[in-house]
């Protein structure tokens, strides 16, 4: 039997080179399976059991999908990978002189280590408001947002105190980017065509869908087009837009905008933005802007010859099409992925590295039924087709054959039926309001 070098992990020592990737993330993800079947040990620590594919966060938020539409456990991804450890735990620790990681179920000795840890929301220093918004980075925050969507409701049709009431069903939703054009159109579409009929008793009229974006457009990301395109579409369907407006404070009732404004909702959604999210134990002076780390051409760790890194924690200056970063996206994680397990391979038989160079396949966003725009090479275009477009992409770049299925029929199902039959409050009651909160004004 193999030697197990470690009793709390069990991971065995095979004789071969040990690749220990950190997050499977898009780019993760690719790694493992670009070393399938070559000669090294790969071993994969998450925090979580599955992979998820976040682009569609925001459809389980709102109803649109179930969450096992968007999730896949690793060990049913790779159960046929020979040489393959997955391993649920958090690394807590790098200690590169001694080649091993520090995790909450022991210590592991690398021989290579790709950090895929990807990102987390930037609150940009609001402490209040990162305390009581909501944000959706993986399937327990979006899951926890649609039951507050839900009980917001329910919760609006039991207090007689109309302030109270329309605190209950405005939703302000921080950040003009994909993430939130498409969640403020999946909300506007609950308010026309689901929760009319779920809650008579309230007049939907009164349920505001604020958008705020601290520059002068939306979908800075893409081209100027499709963030003018963007905007007419959220303006026709009633969402009010807030250009050129930020958040300064939020005590979870009151919102004070930079323009001196001030909205009352008990839902802010943050969607703002991200930064990188480094593994303690490099050298702090190679993190940069955006908390993430410098990596040369190979994704390689500025500093370290065996540590490297990828996708949204990465930051590779220098590329011609993206000289200062590439932007923290599910493609270039995938594309850096696939290259670096290319190069561990050739760098494990002493052949030359071949250098990253991304290429940009466009971008897209959804904003409703019908309404998307797309920015593809030389080609932009917007409504009916783009959507269609959006779909096919999204539909094909789903993780395992059975989520692309149900994932299929759920869209089919909301198309024709103007439905969305997973509004479902699942779990603690964390947002627990009590009777004299919803007779009696907040102060």
């Amino acid at each position: 039997m193999p030697k197990l070098i470690n009793t709390r992990t069990r991971i065995a020592d095979l004789g071969k080179p040990r690749v220990i990737v950190i997050g499977g993330g898009f780019g993760g993800l690719e790694v493992v399976k670009g070393l399938r079947k070559f000669k090294v040990q790969v071993v994969l620590f998450d925090k979580h059991n599955h992979h998820t594919f976040q682009p569609l966060l925001y459809q389980v938020a709102t109803s649109g999908l179930e969450t096992n539409s968007i999730v896949a456990p690793f060990r049913k991804m790779f159960g046929s990978y020979q040489d393959f450890y997955f391993r649920l735990g958090e690394v807590k620790r790098i200690n590169a002189e001694e080649n091993s990681i520090e995790t909450s179920i022991g210590s592991v000795k690398y021989d290579y280590l790709v950090i895929a840890t990807g990102a987390v929301t930037n609150f940009y220093g609001l402490h209040e408001v990162e305390k009581l918004a909501s944000s959706m980075k993986n399937i327990v925050d979006a899951t926890k947002l649609r039951n507050k969507i839900i009980r917001q409701l329910e919760y609006a049709l039991l207090t007689e105190d109309p302030e109270v009431m329309n605190s209950l069903m405005d939703f302000v939703i921080v950040g003009g980017g994909p993430t939130g054009v498409e969640l403020s159109g999946a909300l506007t579409e609950l308010k026309k065509n689901v929760f009319p009929n779920d809650y008579k008793e309230l007049d939907m009229r009164a349920m505001d869908i604020h958008l705020i974006e601290a520059s002068p457009r939306l979908l800075n990301g893409m081209s100027h087009q499709a963030g003018e395109k963007a905007l007419q579409f959220l303006t026709e369907m009633g969402v009010k837009v807030h250009l050129n407006t930020a958040v300064k404070s939020y005590d979870g009732y009151e919102i004070l905008l930079s323009t001196g404004e001030t909205l009352i909702s008990k839902s802010l959604i943050w969607a703002a933005g991200v930064k990188g999210n480094p593994v303690e134990g490099i050298d702090p002076q190679v993190i940069a802007r955006g908390n993430r780390l410098q990596v040369d051409e190979f994704n390689r760790v500025k500093g370290y010859n065996n540590i490297f890194a990828i996708g949204d924690v990465a930051l590779m200056a220098g590329d011609l099409k993206s000289p200062s970063g590439h932007p923290m996206m599910a493609p270039p994680a995938q594309q850096q992925g696939r290259l670096l397990a290319k190069n561990l391979k050739n760098l494990i038989v002493n052949k030359p590295l071949k250098p990253f160079r991304y290429f940009d396949k466009g971008s897209m966003a959804t904003i409703g039924r019908n309404k998307a725009v797309v920015d593809m090479k030389g080609i932009r275009f917007q409504g009916f087709f783009a959507w269609y477009v959006w779909m096919f992409v999204h539909l094909m770049s789903i993780v395992g054959f059975r989520n692309k299925v149900f994932t299929f029929f759920s869209w089919m199902w909301n198309y024709f039926t103007f439905d969305r039959s997973n509004r479902l409050i699942i779990g603690r009651n964390e947002e627990k309001i009590s009777q004299e909160e919803l007779n009696k004004q907040p102060m």
